[in-house]
């Protein structure tokens, strides 16, 4: 299985810092970088482009709910048309930013609660879809790999949009194919299980439920967490897994 590494970039806020982003960049493949809605303002865009262009990585937004105070993390009820513009008008903006130093921009990946919506919600997800359907030129959508990967697939079909599966490294899924709740013992792993998990993955194309059972879901990209030394240095260790 040919795996490549995203993660979640570009989120400090004017003097407030988040992640290690300089670390982290050269070891993955996808950047997913937000938008100015959770996190992120113009400035940190624009520095966090020109560090994916030095290290010749791709691209992608990451449009969250406009709530910075939350850090995106809560859900925002949204008419479908006024969901459907806060998402374009995020995917233009880093877009337009990307363009100025001769960058393409290729995915989309929605943030936060707006990403766990879009997975729960198939009304949701159709306005999503249609979003980024409905942009002027192709862009993929990134959404976490279920055991309903072909349902999902033909709703992107119908929307005329390819998506990019996605699992997590450093979390534990339960026995439905969904993320284990953080409230639950083990739902976020160590870093021995991390590794073991993305072994796994790479070599059978499965994942260990917290029950104990083999899941089969389908992959595209890894999402890597890096906000921490720790993080960092797992992602060198889980590059070289999967480039063995």
């Amino acid at each position: 299985m040919s795996l490549r590494l995203n993660c979640d970039l570009g989120e400090s806020f004017g003097s407030w810092k988040m992640g290690l982003d300089e670390a982290v960049m050269p070891h993955i493949d996808q950047a997913n970088i937000a938008c100015g809605f959770h996190a992120g303002d113009p400035l940190v865009l624009q520095k966090t482009l020109t560090l994916a262009k030095q290290n010749n990585v791709t691209i992608g937004a990451h449009p969250g709910y406009p709530d910075l105070v939350g850090f995106g993390r809560r859900t925002i009820k949204a008419t479908p048309a006024e969901l459907k513009a806060m998402v374009q008008y995020q995917i233009a903006a880093i877009d337009g930013m990307a363009a100025t130093q001769g960058l393409s921009l290729s995915y989309v990946k929605p943030h936060g609660a707006m990403y766990n919506d879009m997975m729960a919600d198939a009304a949701v997800r159709a306005t999503i879809m249609q979003a980024i359907a409905e942009y002027h030129r192709p862009l993929v959508l990134m959404l976490q790999s279920t055991p309903q990967a072909e349902q999902l697939l033909e709703e992107a079909k119908a929307a005329g949009i390819e998506l990019w599966f996605e699992i997590f490294a450093d979390r534990c899924y339960d026995d439905d194919g969904k993320l284990l709740a953080r409230t639950k013992p083990g739902a976020v792993h160590t870093k021995e299980k991390m590794l073991a998990q993305v072994k796994q993955l790479k070599d059978q194309g499965t994942v260990t439920t917290v029950s104990g059972h083999t899941l089969n879901l389908r992959a595209d990209t890894l999402c890597v967490h890096g906000d921490n030394m720790d993080g960092v240095n797992a992602i060198q260790e889980i590059r070289e897994l999967i480039t063995q």
